[in-house]
């Protein structure tokens, strides 16, 4: 009989991860989900796939409410919860310290506010890095799977962008739809990528995101994918897959080699 490539170790108070199957410790990824909700699957899918690849991968759950026929809200979440789900990683025994936050859509978003918060408070503990794909240059406002419907169909509702996705303890104000994310407050290396046939969030949130970056000096790649739209393909998301490793093994490499500069030689 084979043995296991990928098993699940349970995260205390958060929920299940995914990593190699020898006692490790592993460089961790915290993974962000988008409008699709926590019980979709999709990010533990992606939590697999990365966990095949040498990472111990947790898939953050933090939709409102839904199930596995509904995705839930992104409405009034709560972030600390996020920062405190990324303190506990780090402390797992299967994590070497070493934890990168990745989000895809709204993930990306939510990935790209938690780190740049984070930074700006002065938070211990910030991301070693953050990947995105199809991120947004600004806060949107909330979502709600229930009250979603195609363009066309007579239940379809404008998207009220008054209703708040994100808070800080307790507090949207600083959160409001459109604010600009601060990520010129985050130092640590960024990875960004999008489709250019993104028909659901332009790639040109993502091209200002890397100009901004640029302009404040600050470490950034972005990927373009000219024939992806918001979801990439099967040969789209092999080419993004294999890109975002080689980001991740580079990204927690320098950290490594960083905490050992700053070890006693015989740590190292």
């Amino acid at each position: 009989m084979s043995a296991l490539a990928v098993i699940r170790r349970l995260l205390p108070e958060f929920g299940t991860t995914y990593g190699p199957p020898d006692d490790g410790p592993f460089p961790a990824i915290l993974i962000l989900h988008g409008s699709e909700g926590s019980s979709s699957g999709w990010s533990h899918r992606t939590a697999a796939i990365l966990a095949a690849s040498g990472f111990l991968s947790y898939p953050h759950g933090y939709s409102v409410g839904g199930n596995a026929w509904n995705a839930g809200a992104i409405e009034d979440v709560e972030l600390t919860r996020t920062v405190d789900a990324i303190h506990a990683l780090r402390e797992f025994e299967a994590c070497d310290g070493r934890v990168v936050l990745y989000g895809v859509s709204r993930g990306a978003e939510h990935a790209l506010l938690v780190a740049s918060l984070m930074a700006q408070k002065e938070i211990d503990g910030r991301p070693d890095a953050v990947a995105c794909l199809a991120a947004p240059d600004v806060v949107c406002g909330a979502f709600d799977a229930k009250h979603f419907r195609d363009a066309g169909d007579p239940g379809w509702q404008v998207w009220d962008c008054a209703r708040r996705a994100w808070c800080w303890n307790g507090d949207s104000s600083n959160l409001l739809p459109t604010t600009p994310i601060p990520v010129e407050a985050f130092p640590e290396p960024l990875f960004l990528s999008a489709g250019l046939k993104d028909l659901t969030w332009s790639p040109e949130m993502t091209r200002r995101l890397e100009t901004r970056r640029e302009e404040s000096g600050l470490p950034v790649e972005a990927h373009y994918y000219a024939e992806e739209g918001h979801v990439p393909g099967s040969d789209g998301e092999n080419l993004h897959h294999s890109l975002l490793i080689d980001f991740l093994e580079r990204s927690l490499a320098l950290k490594g080699e960083q905490a050992c500069s700053d070890a006693e030689p015989s740590v190292c």
